[in-house]
């Protein structure tokens, strides 16, 4: 089981090409990269600055999820069109960085999909994970509060129509969604290739782990306990903490637990 962080959590901090290198300073074992614009999806702009991935394990690759994944379920092929041509550019941008996986979120709860029409949906979700197998890209949903993942069940359910479709837990999002974690951590059983990771305060504030209530312990052995071998990536929000040197303790907190665990 792997440490790792996002470049989101340094969103604002610093620029995308320039989060890498103090990823890998930090000392981490693999790294997400968060493509925050279009301009940062294009397969220009990793060629640019692959480099500095270098000694980096890039684990994922994350894109802004409402420039485009909503409209991959559009019933105009025209508008679908458009949005495999950005996925398209991403997926050839994890080729660049060596990414295994593509954090996917879809369309916005309440606002896409079929419906209670699973089987249409599938079809959709199976056109989008051969797209990016192309790439030797594994496209992995996340749960997400205002995605299409936003209830345990419906990953459970894309999977008998879409097995190769993998998960990616994330614990702010599960939260936000008034759900159990257990529920979604048994939802993608056997089939969740990596989790965000961050804490939350007393007051209901994310933090990063290690800062706050959550016995991470007990969370990891949970995860371990459905087969899980990821990495474990910390993704934070910019304004959930002083200084940069906070991230790296936060990373270096979660490296203890696994080695104990181990």
């Amino acid at each position: 089981m792997k440490t790792g962080i996002s470049t989101a959590s340094f969103f604002l901090r610093r620029n995308t090409e320039d989060a890498i290198p103090l990823i890998k300073e930090m000392g981490a074992d693999v790294a997400e990269i968060f493509y925050a614009t279009f301009y940062e999806y294009r397969p220009e702009f990793s060629g640019k600055y692959a480099d500095r991935a270098q000694g980096l394990e890039i684990n994922s690759v994350h894109a802004l999820p409402t420039n485009y994944e909503p409209q991959l379920f559009n019933e105009s092929r025209r508008t679908r069109g458009d949005a495999y041509y950005w996925l398209d550019q991403v997926m050839r941008s994890a080729q660049i960085m060596k990414a295994r996986y593509y954090t996917f979120h879809g369309y916005i709860a309440g606002k896409g999909g079929f419906g209670n029409d699973l089987d249409k949906l599938g079809r959709y979700m199976n056109d989008i994970l051969e797209f990016c197998s192309r790439y030797g890209v594994q496209l992995c949903m996340e749960d997400v509060a205002w995605c299409m993942y936003s209830k345990p069940g419906l990953f459970r359910e894309l999977k008998k129509r879409c097995p190769s479709l993998m998960g990616v837990f994330d614990i702010k999002q599960t939260r936000r969604s008034g759900y159990p974690m257990n529920m979604y951590i048994e939802d993608m059983r056997g089939s969740l290739a990596y989790a965000h990771l961050s804490d939350v305060d007393e007051n209901g504030k994310v933090c990063l782990p290690g800062k706050g209530m959550y016995d991470f312990e007990e969370i990891i052995k949970r995860l371990r306990g459905t087969g899980f071998d990821g990495s474990l990536i910390i993704e934070v929000y910019p304004e959930n903490y002083t200084d940069e040197s906070e991230v790296k303790e936060s990373m270096e907190y979660l490296k203890e637990i696994v080695y104990k665990l181990s």
